[in-house]
């Protein structure tokens, strides 16, 4: 095996950039220091814990089968924290968002082409499964850092949270033309701040997150289990707080529920306001259809945009996907869409979504099947143990497995809000503990699917 690690490395890395996307490439591998193949153990420079821990998590395999190429036999990798990172690729630096100048005032009239345009206020369908969480950022555009700070807007995937982030954004900006806004996910967060880090420039991050007027963060439950960048996040949370300015946060869970979430800034998410965002009905289905369709050349009549709404139900993404399916078709052949053409086209949808359309009423009688109780014991008001256990993993199933918020679910089981709450916390507990009640648990979802 050579023992010259710069060539091995180079070799191993020429195959890495080969294999990963630009981005992944660039952020994560590009400044590793290699530091000695020595005994079959390749060992490589990074600059922290944070950076070894992540690369030794999400790319160890990967980047070990590159080494093990390259020096012609097995060889084990090893990250060493303290180094400073290689020199990095010009473009790379050109490229790094956390480094780079803050645009001048007078640029940022510019900053709205970083957002959607059909996603404002006046492309958003209000229904009653959505009316609050509109009203509240509509509140908070107006008056950023005043109506409701910091504002909370939680729900499932493709429910219109990130709508409802770029219509605060952008409503901001057209009355406030210099206004700073950040808007981004947060795993664009984390990895401006892992740039930070490993470029020594975390000055420069604290300053441009530090100093905004609005800060909108999509997706915050995957700050999840990241000790430092929750330690990061929650200085600037407190910097921009202080200082009035508006935060906005979303996320697929109210903030108690954020498994692995530092309790700091949990309650920090909870002093303004935390609002839902739910599944539409039908009614509100059928108007987004209709306002989608709006801005297309091609119409579908207004039977088939029922059939549509009737039977996908679980989001909004994937009830948009059906009307421009139907559209792009109508487009490319000319032919009219009727019902049956239009079952045909969709099937593949309809199917997906009746094999994940998951009932309370399901998750009650599989878990009473289960643990051999009657249904009935799911609704009852006895409490031996036998029955209010059963009942506690059903509750629990119930919020991971539908979008129906924990009053929602409560009133199904006849219970309150504050009893479901403690019985997804119990049962999370017992699931961090006990493998054999992880595969029960496991078990009883994969028979409620199917």
């Amino acid at each position: 095996m050579p023992g010259d690690v710069t060539s091995v490395w180079a070799t191993a890395s020429a195959r890495l950039q080969q294999v990963l996307n630009e981005d992944t490439f660039e952020r994560w591998i590009a400044g590793i220091r290699p530091l000695s193949l020595q005994g079959g153990v390749c060992r490589l420079g990074v600059s922290n814990d944070m950076f070894s821990d992540w690369l030794a998590t999400n790319y160890q395999s990967v980047i070990q089968e590159a080494v093990s190429l390259a020096a012609g036999g097995p060889a084990k990798v090893v990250f060493e924290s303290g180094h400073e990172p290689a020199d990095l690729p010009a473009s790379q630096a050109a490229l790094s968002p956390a480094t780079g100048p803050r645009p001048a005032a007078d640029e940022r009239d510019e900053a709205s082409s970083r957002f959607n345009r059909h996603y404002s206020f006046d492309n958003f369908v209000i229904g009653e499964n959505n009316k609050f969480a509109h009203a509240a950022c509509s509140a908070v555009a107006k008056n950023p850092g005043k109506a409701y700070n910091p504002l909370f807007i939680y729900g499932g995937t493709g429910l219109g949270k990130t709508h409802l982030l770029q219509s605060v954004a952008q409503d901001v900006l057209s009355r406030r033309k210099r206004a700073r806004i950040e808007y981004l996910t947060s795993e664009e967060f984390f990895n401006r701040f892992i740039d930070g880090l490993r470029d020594k420039s975390l000055p420069k991050f604290r300053q441009i997150f530090r100093n905004v007027d609005v800060l909108l963060i999509d997706d915050v439950h995957f700050f999840t289990g990241k000790e430092q960048l929750q330690e990061e996040f929650f200085h600037t949370f407190n910097a921009l707080y202080n200082a009035h300015k508006q935060i906005i946060i979303t996320s697929d869970r109210p903030p108690h529920e954020i498994k692995g979430l530092e309790k700091r800034l949990v309650s920090r998410f909870e002093w303004g306001l935390a609002t839902e965002v739910q599944s539409p009905d039908l009614e509100t289905r059928v108007a987004i259809l209709r306002r989608k369709q709006a801005d297309q050349s091609v119409k579908i009549d207004d039977d088939i945009l029922f059939f549509i709404a009737g039977y996908i139900k679980s989001n909004i993404r994937r009830l948009e996907g059906a009307l421009i399916r139907l559209i792009s078709h109508v487009s490319l052949t000319q032919t009219p869409v009727t019902r049956e053409l239009a079952e045909k086209l969709l099937q593949p949808m309809l199917d997906e979504e009746a094999s994940g359309a998951v009932s309370i009423e399901r998750i009650q009688k599989v878990v009473a099947e289960y643990y051999d109780v009657r249904v009935a014991d799911m609704t009852s008001k006895a409490r031996p143990a036998n029955i209010a256990f059963p009942r506690q993993v059903a509750m629990y199933l119930a919020r991971r497995l539908t979008d129906c918020s924990s009053p929602v679910i409560g009133e199904q089981f006849r219970r309150n809000h504050a009893t479901v709450l403690h019985a997804v916390t119990s049962v999370a507990a017992r699931l961090e503990k006990e493998a054999e009640f992880r595969q029960a648990v496991a078990i009883l979802e994969r028979k409620i699917r199917n």
